[in-house]
């Protein structure tokens, strides 16, 4: 590949649909083309078709976005279908500080004011030390202000009141503002209405 290829391919993604075309997955552009060579996954067009490596090869670019191969450009492709697989992936979030501090919105749950990461902890609800879990029901994000004159007492001990009660949320925070704005045009028509969620899908398949 040249630089520009390199380039080309340089934070492109790529939506990965099931066999019934229901969308489970962000993968790289990179990542998507090894799929398609391998015969795993078929590139979608705009017009729904689908494409095994070769005819997405031959393909005319037509202005999209393309990738430089031997004496010829191939399409980047922005969906791709997988061959063989129509499960759904498991609904379930998995817990980190980085998907606590989108699902409260990098607010602090105490103060409600939003800081930067940086400016920003995880905090017990309820301390360990009094027996809490570092579950999503009792983590939140904290200002290091809040945080530390809650110290390690309860909200109410503190005399804090906590903004919303935790919850464990039921969406991938990633996917969840690529809902709201795709980065794609190509991916709209598969992502009205539909929930996604953070699963292990392409590990355990690919």
């Amino acid at each position: 590949m040249t630089a520009a290829t390199t380039s080309t391919l340089q934070g492109a993604k790529a939506l990965v649909l099931n066999r019934s075309y229901l969308p489970i997955h962000v993968t790289s552009a990179r990542r998507a083309f090894s799929l398609m060579y391998r015969g795993v996954a078929r590139a979608v067009d705009e017009e729904y078709r689908t494409f095994a490596f070769a005819e997405w090869h031959r393909l005319e670019c037509n202005g999209h976005p393309s990738i430089g191969m031997v004496a010829s450009h191939v399409r980047v492709p922005r969906v791709i279908l997988l061959t063989g697989f129509d499960r759904l992936p498991r609904r379930e979030v998995r817990f980190s500080r980085h998907n606590i501090f989108v699902r409260d919105g990098s607010t602090c749950q105490y103060c409600g004011l939003r800081h930067h990461p940086s400016l920003l902890n995880l905090d017990h609800v309820i301390p360990r030390t009094q027996g809490g879990l570092t579950t999503w029901e009792n983590v939140v994000c904290a200002c290091i202000e809040c945080n530390r004159r809650k110290g390690g007492r309860r909200p109410e001990q503190a005399r804090m009141r906590l903004r919303k009660k935790p919850t464990r949320p039921s969406w991938t925070p990633f996917v969840a503002r690529s809902l709201v704005s795709p980065p794609y045009i190509e991916w709209r028509p598969f992502l009205g209405g539909i929930d996604l969620w953070e699963t292990d899908t392409e590990t355990q398949l690919l």
